[in-house]
């Protein structure tokens, strides 16, 4: 796979209070590793070979237990938020000169068992700026908030929700340094939905169906089942 992957970790957690007080979620245990190195597992998986990580608070305790990426036969980099949270936008477009022209993002608080070559050559043949992975959620694993129409993101709202919206942002998506050419000259923070929102307002969104639940670590609901998701896959 040639697309670097964006790792959004610069949150504070607060959900997980107080187990992230003095660590950083993306280090939090789960089934006796450090989440990272499970998450970092995911993408060697997938022939990742370059991750760059967002990070902001605790971020220099994630470069030190993460280092350069070696140890995988992967290169690390790192993107400090500065003195003032950026949002998850503006994490990202901090990150656009290290990252280059087009890439994958996803959170620091996810594991997304799906095909991340597939995606990318969908991306590809899409000729779009962005794309989605949605996923066909029905309220079971938090709101559904996309409306997907064969292939297409018909619309995106984390707010305003309606009997439509059958999918769920996936937590993973590919984009173009382009997709934030409205943000270039604004320091100010912003969040990534406001860039997925922009390219679905001008036709430039396309969307990837994946057929797997995601998981994450993001609240202690979340954080035990995946515990649990690895405690097993690691027993079998």
């Amino acid at each position: 796979m040639s697309l670097p992957v964006i790792v959004l970790a610069g949150g504070l957690a607060t959900r997980l209070q107080p187990l992230t007080e003095r660590v950083p979620k993306i280090l939090l245990d789960v089934a006796g590793r450090p989440f990272a190195e499970h998450q970092i597992d995911l993408l060697a998986r997938q022939d990742v070979r370059e991750v760059v990580y967002c990070v902001g608070y605790l971020g220099e305790m994630v470069e030190r237990a993460l280092g350069d990426g070696s140890r995988w036969g992967m290169r690390f980099r790192y993107v400090f938020d500065g003195p003032t949270l950026a949002g998850t936008g503006g994490a990202v477009r901090g990150a656009l000169p290290v990252a280059g022209e087009t890439f994958f993002v996803m959170y620091g608080d996810s594991y997304l068992e799906c095909d991340f070559n597939a995606i990318e050559a969908a991306f590809r043949s899409s000729g779009a700026l962005g794309l989605m992975t949605v996923f066909r959620n029905d309220d079971r694993w938090d709101r559904s908030n996309v409306e997907y129409d064969d292939g297409r993101i018909v619309r995106y709202d984390k707010r305003h929700r309606d009997a439509r919206m059958h999918h769920i942002d996936y937590g993973l998506g590919v984009l173009t340094a382009r997709a934030f050419d409205p943000w270039r000259h604004d320091d100010g923070p912003f969040d990534l939905a406001d860039v997925y929102q922009s390219l679905v307002a001008s036709h430039a969104l396309a969307g990837y169906e994946v057929p797997t639940r995601f998981y994450e670590i993001g609240s202690p609901e979340g954080l035990d089942e995946l515990r649990a998701r690895l405690s097993t896959s690691r027993g079998a």
